[in-house]
């Protein structure tokens, strides 16, 4: 069994610590807010003070944290990864879900310290991390994936290989975009079946089963019928800053997003409403303001 660092433990990473643990690897933690580790350290893991104290013994480090901000100072600030000196050849498994811009960028300092990267962020709900049925989009070389494999099946069902470093991260900035999209057309297809006096409950499961559905529309239709914004399944917040990082993508390709723009004003609206903590289905919210006088 692997001796494995994971760093951040939200939902997302705490699902993915537990299945390592299952996987019986040898697993140290780290976090910003320690007292997240309490669960995994009742269950053998190990508690480290900072990532830099996590990694100097580890085959492999994984990190899950929020964005690009994160995951800097997680890999390259004074207390970070980098600064631990894993040896080398250690594996470097970024699950977050990144700018494409700064994949690159942290992809090269990893190989300069030594370090075998794969860039693998993830899809699925924390739910989904916790029983080990994540599916991973990866951009790695072929033989760092193979070393990585064993690993990675600890926490995932399914594993999509799309390229070199920063293939996985271009998927998932695609599809999160998509995701965007829908959401905010599904908002504002509730907010028109209510003002044209329609049940909201009703159009959602319709909707459910209608050309239009996907698990997406579905799940975030129900929560806007429901107003059930409060039980966070991902925030506006994140929903904003992946759907920001996509365009830059867009942009840097020469591709238009314009669909992918009007879904981002319409989450920057959110947040300016001081919504960006809840559940994403808020979105809704703006969706019933436009128009008003």
């Amino acid at each position: 069994m692997a001796r494995v660092a994971l760093i951040g433990l939200g939902r997302m990473g705490s699902g993915i610590a537990s299945r390592l643990l299952d996987a019986g690897h040898d697993l140290v933690v780290a976090n910003r807010t320690p007292e997240r580790a309490a669960p995994l350290v009742a269950r053998g893991a190990r508690l480290a003070s900072t990532p830099a104290a996590a990694v100097p013994d580890a085959d492999a480090v994984v990190v899950m944290v929020s964005d690009d901000e994160a995951s800097r100072a997680v890999w390259l600030g004074a207390d970070g990864v980098l600064a631990g000196r894993p040896g080398p050849g250690t594996l470097a498994i970024e699950c977050s879900t990144l700018s494409h811009d700064w994949v690159l960028e942290l992809s090269d300092a990893a190989s300069a310290a030594g370090l075998r990267y794969v860039d693998c962020p993830v899809t699925g709900l924390p739910e989904a991390a916790a029983a080990g049925t994540l599916t991973l989009l990866v951009g790695a070389d072929p033989g760092v994936l193979a070393a990585a494999r064993p690993l990675l099946e600890a926490f995932s069902a399914r594993l999509l290989h799309f390229g070199g470093v920063g293939a996985g991260t271009s998927y998932k900035l695609i599809v999160n975009l998509i995701g965007a999209v829908q959401i905010a057309g599904v908002a504002e297809g509730l907010a028109m079946a209510e003002r044209a006096g329609l049940d909201l409950g009703q159009v959602a499961e319709a909707i459910a089963s209608g050309q239009a559905a996907s698990p997406q529309v579905v799940r975030n239709s129900r929560r806007m019928a429901a107003a059930d914004h409060d039980e966070v399944v991902f925030s506006g917040r994140l929903r904003h800053k992946d759907t920001a990082y996509a365009i830059r993508l867009a942009e840097r390709l020469g591709v238009g997003a314009p669909f992918g723009q009007v879904a981002l004003d319409g989450l920057e609206s959110l947040l300016a409403a001081g919504l960006g903590e809840v559940n994403e289905s808020a979105v809704i919210e703006v969706a019933r303001r436009r128009g008003q006088a």
